[in-house]
C-alpha cells in the first residue's frame, strides 16, 4: 500500500511540474513563455499552427513579412492604431501583455513559415485582378499594387505579404481602409482604395488568394 501511495504521489508530482512548464504554458502574461510555445498553443487556435489560417476571418501569417508582423502586434498591444471590429476583439486582449522580444519571436517564427493558396480564386475576376495587381487602374488614379506588395505579391518590410491571402479577408481589409479611419497607420492605403469600386475589390482579391508563388 505505502509503495502504490509513493508511485501516485511521485506521478503526481510530474503532472503538476508539467502543467508549470513554461515550455507547455499558454500564459499570455508570462514574459517567459517563448515565442514558439505561444504561437503554438495559442496563436495557432485562429491562425493555424504554421500560419497558415483555414477560416477566411483570421489572416493568413506564414511567409509575412517580419517588419510588418512586429509593428501590427505593436499597434495590437498599444490599444490605440488597429481599432478595427475584428482587431480589437481578438487581438487587443491576446497582444496586450506581450514583451517586445515575444513579439519579434513571434513574427520571426510566422515570417519563416511556408504560405501556401488557401484554394482558386473566382476564375471570372482573375484576369481582371492581375491587371488591377499590375498595371492599377489608371482611369482612376489607382497605382499597381505590385509597386509596394511586390510583384508577386511578397511584400517589403513595412508593406505587408498579401499574396495567398483569404481573398475575403483581403476583401474586407480593403473596405476599412477605403470607408473608416480604423487602421489609420495605413494612411496611404486609405488614398490607394478611394476609388476602388466592389468588383475591383473582388477581382484582386481573388487573384491575391492564388497569385503564383515568386
Amino acid at each position: 500500500m505505502k509503495r502504490t501511495s509513493l508511485t501516485l504521489a511521485l506521478a503526481l508530482a510530474v503532472i503538476g511540474a508539467g502543467c508549470t512548464s513554461i515550455e507547455r504554458s499558454r500564459s499570455l502574461a508570462n514574459p517567459g513563455t517563448p515565442a514558439k510555445t505561444l504561437a503554438a498553443q495559442v496563436c495557432s487556435n485562429c491562425h493555424g499552427i504554421d500560419g497558415n489560417s483555414i477560416s477566411p476571418n483570421f489572416p493568413k501569417l506564414a511567409g509575412q513579412q517580419e517588419e510588418y508582423l512586429v509593428a501590427q502586434l505593436r499597434e495590437f498591444r498599444s490599444h490605440q492604431e488597429r481599432v478595427d471590429p475584428p482587431g480589437f476583439e481578438y487581438m487587443w486582449g491576446i497582444s496586450r501583455s506581450l514583451t517586445d522580444d515575444q513579439i519579434k519571436g513571434l513574427a520571426s517564427y510566422f515570417a519563416a513559415q511556408q504560405s501556401v493558396s488557401p484554394g482558386p480564386g473566382n476564375p471570372k475576376l482573375l484576369e481582371k485582378g492581375k491587371q488591377i495587381f499590375d498595371s492599377g487602374l489608371p482611369e482612376q488614379n489607382v497605382p499597381p499594387c505590385g509597386a509596394c506588395h511586390g510583384d508577386h505579391g511578397q511584400g517589403n518590410g513595412q508593406f505587408p505579404r498579401v499574396a495567398n491571402q483569404h481573398a475575403d479577408y483581403v476583401i474586407k481589409q480593403l473596405a476599412v481602409y477605403q470607408r473608416t479611419n480604423e487602421r489609420p497607420e495605413g494612411a496611404a492605403m486609405k488614398v490607394v482604395t478611394h476609388s476602388l469600386t466592389r468588383e475591383n475589390m473582388q477581382a484582386v482579391a481573388a487573384y491575391l488568394q492564388e497569385i503564383p508563388p515568386k
